[in-house]
């Protein structure tokens, strides 16, 4: 079939295209794609289009699966290189961003990622629809790529990624994370041993038996990072700064960093005899998460939601909550040596690329996860020593840029304050606007947020 000049005009067209998105990709190999649109278009000696017809009439079913193959084709190239959605689905950034809010998230103001596991079933993230098997293939899998985005991630940009400690995952309990399953495990195993006053093991041992265990009696999964669970919180500490929290506040730098309106933290409501504040009134202001104790109410609120309440005449006092100022060992580094609380943490420095830091015994807890796992290293302390890849080391110089991540409902927020940093392979994109906002609570269209549909996300 000889080709004419609208096929040529389009062979032009498309090949441009192709072309800036090889120079983006950075990878010159795709050039020799070109060669499929010049027969595409001009020479025409291979049907591409083998489930359709080059002459005549296709019948309606055909020209359906056409459209339908060349939609999932162009939803998932925008997917991967230029936006995706992603909904709300806790309250950790609630004020900002509320339970049901629908977001449009940019992937190139940060760039987007080539993905490590090509080989998927079209939107999924990485469980199959109805059959609930593996949406994904591992048969190739990628380095990490970056192509050139419009900027990098800032402090305090509200930030989607791929969740850290994602990269295991127990399937009966998916909505906890796997180290802090381990750790209970570990954590039963000594108590159990206490009260049978057995002799104790080392903190080492009991966390591979609590391992072992997890393993032996679940489903345990290991997914590569972008088919991890997307999470979105903001960034607090930037590649290269000392972050600290003293008293609930963040300092970055020993600077203290700026109040967001929508920030919230968690408060005891203490009523009047006999008085009371009914769900209706609470929910009036979109508050949900209440706790009800004898005469006293725990919630979650801003600046604004305390004042207001603070008006109310049933009301008898509002403290701070005291209990997030206790250690717990889910905190990170999940080392006593380091007794930080939600509300008192640091100083951590958080790892710039290129940057060297001294190692020992005491700070390796810091840092073990980023050597050991993200950067992989073979990393090993033996009789008080370090040994990176066999050689025994006293310092450290990383490969990636990390970022510190915390929610805005900061006493309800799964965060950096409990499983650490964020490596830049695993930043997907920046939330740019709320296209839809379901509120869950409501009935018919009263569900709809209207006044927060198409509301620009501001950081």
């Amino acid at each position: 079939m000889k080709a004419d000049r609208k096929d040529w005009i389009w062979f032009g067209i498309v090949s441009l295209i192709y072309i800036l998105w090889v120079i983006w990709l950075h990878n010159f190999w795709f050039l020799l794609g070109l060669g499929i649109i010049f027969d595409m278009y001009i020479t025409k000696k291979v049907n591409w289009t083998f489930w359709k017809k080059r002459n005549g009439p296709n019948s309606k079913l055909v020209e359906w699966i056409d459209a339908l193959i060349f939609a999932v084709i162009a939803v998932s190239i925008i997917n991967i290189f230029l936006f995706q959605n992603y909904k709300i689905p806790t309250g950790s950034m609630e004020n900002t961003l509320m339970v049901g809010d629908h977001l449009y998230v940019s992937k190139v103001a940060y760039g987007p990622r080539i993905p490590n596991t090509p080989l998927s079933f079209p939107f999924t993230q990485h469980t199959l629809p109805l059959t609930g098997g593996k949406s994904y293939l591992e048969w190739i899998k990628l380095p990490y790529k970056r192509l050139a985005g419009f900027g990098k991630v800032e402090r305090d940009d509200a930030v989607v990624f791929n969740f850290p400690a994602g990269d295991t995952v127990v399937l009966a309990h998916q909505n906890v994370s796997y180290y802090s399953i381990v750790r209970d495990s570990a954590y039963m195993m000594r108590t159990r041993d206490l009260f049978l006053k057995r002799p104790l093991k080392s903190s080492e041992e009991y966390n591979r038996l609590g391992r072992l265990a997890v393993w032996r009696n679940f489903d345990v999964v290991i997914r590569p990072v972008d088919k991890r669970d997307n999470y979105i919180k903001r960034c607090v500490a930037i590649p290269g700064d000392t972050l600290r929290i003293i008293n609930r506040r963040v300092y970055t730098n020993g600077i203290p960093q700026q109040e967001y309106p929508g920030i919230k933290h968690s408060y005891y409501i203490y009523l009047k005899e006999g008085q009371n504040i009914s769900d209706k009134v609470f929910n009036r202001m979109e508050i949900y998460d209440v706790g009800r104790y004898a005469n006293i109410i725990q919630v979650f609120l801003t600046q604004e939601e305390l004042a207001k309440i603070r008006e109310f005449k049933s009301i008898q006092q509002i403290i701070a909550n005291d209990y997030f100022d206790e250690y717990s060992p889910d905190y990170f580094p999940n080392d006593t040596s380091y007794r930080w609380t939600i509300n008192n943490f640091g100083p951590l420095y958080v790892p710039q690329k290129g940057a060297t830091i001294k190692l020992n015994t005491k700070n390796l807890c810091l840092y073990e996860r980023i050597i050991g796992y993200y950067e992989k290293n073979d990393l090993k302390v033996k009789d008080g020593q370090i040994y990176i890849n066999g050689i025994a080391s006293e310092e450290y110089t990383f490969k990636m840029n990390y970022y510190w991540m915390m929610g805005d409902n900061r006493h309800s927020s799964l965060d950096s304050r409990f499983w650490g940093f964020v490596p830049e392979d695993h930043i997907i994109g920046e939330p740019r606007l709320i296209w839809l906002s379901i509120d869950k609570n409501k009935r018919f269209l009263g569900k709809i947020r209207w006044e927060r549909m198409l509301k620009v996300v501001r950081n």
